[in-house]
């Protein structure tokens, strides 16, 4: 299937590993001109090389810089004034009580989860309305429905942005423009890792992945974690001009975690 990305310009934020490190291998490879982004230079540099393994013909640039700063969104938005594609993929998370969740947490998370999407997209927003095609796309979580007692904090910013992706979806009917939001359920990406060692008290992985679906995410259909690639298929879809009818959508691919249809 031609997804009609060549000529496209993405940014796909927190890029260099992960969940958005394969986004941006799967525009790549569908003919986007993408923009990798990352904290530090050598994460970038990282990253720009195994998609380029990945796919030899990427067309790839990088940018260092923490866009949860509004500093830095501003300088990057100096130098690419426009993008056609912006993916909404910068996050954090880390399992806490929620007894032990302090205000400056909190802050925290909301900065970077939700408000570095909320100023890309007031950046380059304007610019997609103005030329009548554009895509928008925030990676929330199933814990945006389904609040994870482990990390309540987290569950509270990926709620958010499915309020920020509705609002602006609503803002672009009769457009060419496109605002929704994806749904990943538990995925085996780099943060994963961590997060296993810290609940899962040095348990082998898959020691851990039995006792995690079977007493912490019981619902799922698919009884494993996701791969990055299969949460990036759907994202890269999204992305095209083929979804143009795909708009204000909360997109799921949980792994079947969420039982409501809905």
């Amino acid at each position: 299937m031609n997804l009609q990305l060549a000529g496209k310009l993405a940014l796909v934020s927190g890029s260099t590993k992960g969940i958005g490190l394969a986004i941006a291998t799967g525009l790549a490879r569908e003919g986007a001109e993408v923009i990798v982004n990352g904290r530090s230079q050598a994460s970038v540099d990282t990253a720009l090389e195994n998609i380029r393994k990945a796919a030899p013909k990427a067309n790839i640039r990088g940018f260092a810089g923490d866009l949860a700063d509004a500093a830095i969104v501003e300088g990057l938005v100096r130098l690419v004034p426009a993008v056609d594609i912006l993916v909404n993929n910068l996050g954090i998370f880390e399992p806490k009580p929620f007894e032990e969740i302090p205000d400056e947490d909190w802050r925290r998370f909301f900065d970077v989860n939700v408000l570095s999407g909320v100023r890309l997209s007031r950046s380059y927003l304007p610019g997609m309305k103005l030329r009548n095609w554009g895509r928008i796309i925030f990676i929330s979580s199933e814990s945006a429905v389904q609040i994870p007692a482990e990390m309540i904090h987290y569950g509270m910013t990926k709620t958010a942005q499915l309020a920020v992706s509705r609002g602006l979806a609503e803002t672009c009917s009769g457009t060419g423009v496109t605002v929704n939001a994806v749904l990943p359920g538990p995925t085996r990406s780099d943060g994963v890792e961590d997060f296993v060692n810290q609940l899962g008290g040095g348990k082998p992985f898959a020691e851990f992945e039995r006792e995690f679906f079977a007493s912490i995410r019981p619902s799922s259909l698919l009884k494993r974690f996701a791969t990055t690639e299969e949460v990036a298929n759907l994202v890269v879809y999204v992305s095209s001009v083929l979804s143009s009818a795909t708009n204000g959508a909360a997109l799921r691919v949980d792994g079947g975690v969420l039982r409501s249809c809905v």
